[in-house]
């Protein structure tokens, strides 16, 4: 092995605890906090990539929107998905028309690892309205690849942009 340090996985576990114990828990999104509301427009980011190895080789990802409605009793409607590249620019619209998500149901939108269009600053733009205010639904992109045995997988969440 030379003279590189090795670190069993576990002696990584017990370092991301400690780190995690280490911020305050303030620093956390609330997750009791209930958010309510009759539309919004939510921005999320998305990776077709990010880059890796002291070359900056892109890692290719596959990035899955899901969109969940969390209220027991009203349902939503999802009016738009629109997929945007690094620059801002519009690659694609997911949805040809408004799409009901009942209650607890979810719906999501998938972009292959094959599919580099977006880069690294990729991102989606939802839009949703209610008949009446609800729980606001939790919208976040779930990001994964693997290559030659490795393997990476990360969430990013949706953030409001306007009510």
């Amino acid at each position: 092995m030379g003279n590189r340090p090795f670190f069993p996985s576990s002696v990584c576990i017990v370092l991301l605890l400690l780190v995690m114990v280490a911020v305050p828990p303030r620093c956390w999104p609330s997750s009791s906090e209930v958010r309510l509301s009759k539309g919004q427009t939510v921005y999320v980011p998305a990776y077709s990539n990010v880059f890796s190895g002291p070359k900056n080789r892109p890692f290719r990802l596959a990035a899955t929107l899901s969109i969940r409605n969390p209220d027991l009793a009203a349902a939503f409607r999802v009016t738009a998905i629109d997929y945007y590249d690094t620059s801002g620019k519009l690659v694609r619209r997911h949805l040809g028309k408004p799409l009901v998500v009942a209650p607890l149901a979810s719906t999501y939108v998938h972009v292959p690892e094959s599919d580099a269009s977006g880069g690294f600053g990729a991102s989606f733009i939802v839009r949703w309205d209610a008949e009446k205010v609800i729980n606001a639904p939790v919208i976040e992109c779930v990001m994964i690849g693997a290559t030659s045995g490795q393997g990476i997988s990360f969430i990013s969440p949706g953030r409001e942009i306007r009510e």
